[in-house]
C-alpha cells in the first residue's frame, strides 16, 4: 500500500494505527525476514506457490443451481 500511495499516513489509517510511529515499526522489517518467519511456523505439508483449482471444482462453479 505504501508503494501505491507513497503516503505513510494513508497506510496508518488503513491499518488503524493511531500513531504513524506504529506504522514505521512495520516498515523497518525486511520483507524477506517476514517471509522466513512465516515459513518457520508453516506446517510441513504446505508449500509456497500458486493455487490451481481442480477441473472438477471449476466445472461445478459454472453449473446451474
Amino acid at each position: 500500500m505504501l508503494k501505491a500511495t507513497r503516503d505513510i499516513r494513508k497506510v496508518a489509517l488503513w491499518l488503524g494505527h493511531a500513531d504513524i510511529r506504529t506504522t514505521e515499526i512495520y516498515l523497518r522489517v525486511d520483507p524477506s525476514e517476514k517471509l522466513e518467519a512465516v515459513e518457520a511456523v508453516m506446517p510441513l505439508g504446505l508449500r509456497r506457490g500458486r493455487f490451481k483449482a481442480p477441473d472438477a471444482l471449476i466445472t461445478s462453479l459454472f453449473q446451474p443451481v
